[in-house]
């Protein structure tokens, strides 16, 4: 036996996990409040929350095993910190604060299954602005949905039905689910409903899903929506948009 082997030191390798760069961009008019909450056992990017500009970028760093929500918020008053929309508390910092909604919100996990990245974009807890969010230079898996832009680029708030309507004064700010709005089992997916065959809009009294698919095709409307409107990728950046897409 070679006793130089006894004596070999044991080289310790520290696997570094590599930031993702989220570039968050404010495509409308107002100044708009992003809140930022991490799933749990996930931090909270920039604690939660940050001003941002019409036409301002701000690049925020994920952990590359990150998962969380992003979303907008409208309305927004320096003097109370309070939000006409997406109000997590009063605060600029959402500190682990979700949203209050209805609010439209960038869902997206990374290294999910077989180590690709799922993102969305959800109405599920109703609208209030526009949104996407897009991979840069992403390998695509070739479904149909790998590396495509998740959006919702209308307003849902100019065909939403009186009954679902969130009103700031007279003007519409926001659109409620149908769970939101009536908190019944069905229209929330719950109970006897709780399952994608059990959970099909078609048998709804109303269908509310529809202002929001019909406006926004390739967003969640619902909980047990369409699956394409779940995106794979693999990607080591993400931009993001608010007010716009």
């Amino acid at each position: 036996m070679n006793i130089f082997w006894k004596f070999l030191p044991v080289l310790m390798v520290e696997i570094v996990k590599a930031d993702v760069p989220f570039h968050i961009t404010n495509k409308g008019g107002e100044i708009l409040w992003i809140g930022i909450q991490g799933n749990p056992n996930n931090p909270n990017l920039n604690n939660g929350g940050f001003k941002l500009n019409p036409g301002e970028t701000i690049t925020v760093l994920a952990p590359d095993n990150w998962q969380g929500r992003l979303w907008g918020r409208t309305g927004c008053d320096d003097q109370t910190n309070h939000c006409v929309t997406g109000d997590c508390g009063d605060k600029l910092e959402c500190a682990g604060s979700g949203g209050v909604p209805p609010v439209t919100l960038v869902e997206i996990t990374l290294k999910g299954d077989s180590g690709l990245d799922n993102y969305d974009v959800s109405l599920v807890d109703g609208y209030n602005i526009e949104a996407s969010i897009e991979p840069v230079n992403g390998q695509s898996d070739g479904s149909d949905t790998s590396c495509k832009k998740g959006e919702c680029g209308n307003n849902v708030n100019d065909q939403c039905p009186p009954e679902l309507q969130q009103k700031n004064g007279d003007q519409v700010v926001a659109c409620k689910s149908a769970c939101l709005a009536f908190n019944t089992d069905e229209y929330c997916c719950k109970g006897a409903h709780d399952t994608r065959e059990t959970c099909q809009r078609s048998d709804w009294p109303t269908d509310y899903a529809a202002p929001f698919k019909n406006a926004c095709p390739n967003a969640y409307s619902y909980a047990y929506d369409d699956p394409g409107s779940l995106m794979t990728c693999k990607a080591n950046e993400y931009i993001i948009n608010f007010g716009g897409v």
